[in-house]
């Protein structure tokens, strides 16, 4: 089979509740996010390490709730929140360390309780430390949901998912072989599902177990 140049396409990922798999990794974060109504302080933070499903959880959140999705970088310009208001913030992780950044993330949590608002904000772990002491003491009183590494179930069931994403049909024992000798966590299932796209596309064929071996090797020579 002629070999293809491989073009990196944009992949539409099913962010959906039926998409979403849930497991004991992360069964208690998700009853914590669909439990809005009784959150302390009308407030929840929801962690993880990357790739673990912070952003898909989110999205359905927001779908269920009809919450307005906020730009990290345009707090600054933000109006007051309407009352009763629900809102979602992704991301926080990247405003840390700068007060600039960090003031209107701290007016957003206040404007929230003064509107009785629900707010639904995100950050990968660890997440930093606040530069303005006021910051991390509202954060700090926040309630926190965290989304941990997978475990076999939900690892296959991302893989599968990942894999369907790009339209790519893996065999059982593809996925019994991937579970078993590569890093067990999301985001390297990101990377080797994508690896396996590129590489079967470049090389033509079926996957197969030995052209997960060379991605694999690959990503341990690389450091990925």
């Amino acid at each position: 089979m002629p070999r293809q140049i491989p073009i990196d396409l944009p992949v539409i990922e099913a962010t959906g509740r039926d998409a979403f798999f849930v497991s004991p990794a992360n069964a208690e974060a998700v009853a914590q996010v669909d439990d809005s109504a009784r959150w302390p302080g009308g407030r929840l933070l929801l962690t993880g390490p990357e790739g673990a499903g912070k952003s898909h959880l989110a999205a359905i959140w927001a779908a269920d709730t009809g919450a307005t999705a906020l730009e990290a970088g345009s707090l600054a310009n933000l109006a007051p929140p309407a009352p009763g208001a629900t809102l979602l913030l992704e991301d926080i992780h990247s405003l840390m360390g700068s007060r600039e950044r960090e003031e209107p993330l701290f007016h957003l949590l206040n404007r929230a309780t003064a509107a009785n608002a629900r707010l639904l904000l995100t950050s990968r772990e660890p997440l930093p430390a606040p530069a303005l002491p006021d910051l991390a003491t509202r954060l700090s009183a926040t309630p926190r949901a965290r989304l941990a590494e997978p475990d076999d179930a939900l690892l296959t069931a991302l893989l599968v998912k990942l894999f369907d994403d790009r339209q790519l049909a893996p065999t059982p024992k593809l996925l019994s072989y991937l579970l078993v000798h590569m890093e067990r966590s999301a985001a390297a299932a990101r990377r080797t599902v994508a690896a396996l796209d590129r590489h079967q596309l470049a090389k033509g064929g079926k996957l197969t177990r030995k052209l997960a071996r060379e991605v694999l090797d690959e990503a341990g020579k690389s450091g990925t």
